[in-house]
């Protein structure tokens, strides 16, 4: 793929650019980090694109999609009759990718058996198919990815530090979209124009509110995310105007519930329990029971929060509950509210008032 396959011009986007420009025209082992579809086949693509080794073949081997008793023939070949069903003499991706470039994608799922081979392979420059005792040598640039912490495993003893060290030559560091929103708009017109023709529409303006709220968005799923709600709203589309579906966004947004203080954890217990429970505090079905704590330790700790206030606006009347009761947590209501005062928040008072 060309450099104009590339689209973006945040800061951060900017700096990828920048590393491939620099590393391309070198040999030297590449190490593409980056959440989940970031996009880092594609910035390998470019690399072994804008490199001399452009007119020869970009290979990718997934470590994760090939069961680890078949990665080994998959990435160094193997000679007739070496195992089970080898009725031929196979090459691996290593010599498929001689002059070329071999991405090994999810590399951190890369058994750490296999891991001392690869090792070998990529010091020595050679490569020994399974069943064979002869060597070849092969002349392969090597850019791997990984959406896992690799210096993490290492010191988990999950990745060879020596193999770390032989791919971390130059590391490549991609952002997540969250973090590059001033790429979304282009982005959102690039997949607009290449999914319209693909299915033979034609979509000449996308609101700016739309495209707002596409920018506001987390894409957890990143660039992937973005072009497949993009394809879908362009297939949902029967005029020349682009509206997706954003209020699945909102309700799929995997945003972090803020953080509470453990007064205000407590307390949203608390209120969550009396409103399960009609706000009844004692008996059996009462909120104390459910809490696991004694009427009068709850009664005391509903004083403490200030929760008798809301309690008092929401008591419920049911054939347990007498007429007569509600109307006297009425009347102290309005008599509290004519006097610009708190409700009496005593013990006692909410007892009578509460308790079944």
């Amino acid at each position: 793929m060309s450099r104009l396959d590339l689209i973006g011009c945040s800061k951060s986007f900017r700096t990828v650019l920048d590393q491939i420009e620099m590393v391309a025209p070198v040999d030297s082992a590449v190490l593409i980090q980056g959440e989940t579809v970031t996009g880092k086949e594609v910035i390998a693509q470019a690399i072994h694109e804008a490199s001399p080794r452009s007119q020869k073949r970009f290979v990718a081997v997934n470590c994760a999609a090939i069961p680890a008793a078949l990665l080994e023939s998959e990435l160094f070949g193997h000679e007739r009759g070496a195992f089970t069903g080898a009725v031929a003499q196979t090459m691996g991706r290593f010599q498929v990718a001689d002059r070329g470039t071999l991405f090994l994608d999810e590399i951190g799922d890369l058994p750490l058996e296999l891991q001392p081979k690869l090792l070998r392979v990529l010091q020595e420059r050679q490569v020994e198919r399974l069943g064979s005792g002869r060597s070849v040598e092969v002349d392969v640039r090597i850019i791997a990815a990984t959406n896992q912490n690799l210096w993490q495993m290492v010191q988990e003893r999950k990745f060879r530090a020596d193999l770390y060290y032989r791919l971390n030559v130059f590391p490549i560091k991609l952002p997540p979209l969250r973090e590059r929103r001033d790429d979304i708009p282009a982005l959102i017109e690039h997949f607009v124009k290449k999914f319209a023709a693909r299915q033979g529409k034609r979509i000449d303006f996308i609101p700016e509110r739309v495209m707002e709220e596409l920018k506001q968005h987390d894409w957890p799923g990143n660039v992937r995310e973005l072009q497949n709600v993009i394809e879908r709203a362009v297939i949902m589309s029967t005029e020349a105007v682009l509206h997706p579906q954003t209020a699945d966004l909102r309700a799929n947004s995997l945003e972090p519930a803020p953080v509470r203080t453990l007064v205000e954890a407590e307390r949203a217990h608390i209120t969550a329990a009396l409103r399960e429970t009609n706000w009844v505090v004692g008996g059996r079905r009462g909120a104390a029971a459910q809490l696991g704590l004694p009427r009068t330790t709850l009664i005391t700790m509903m004083q403490r929060h200030g929760i008798t206030r809301e309690v008092l606006g929401q008591v419920a009347v049911g054939p347990d509950r007498p007429q007569a009761l509600m109307s006297n947590a009425s009347s102290q209501m309005s008599r509290g509210l004519h006097e610009d005062r708190t409700y009496d928040q005593s013990p006692s008072w909410v007892e009578d008032c509460l308790s079944a």
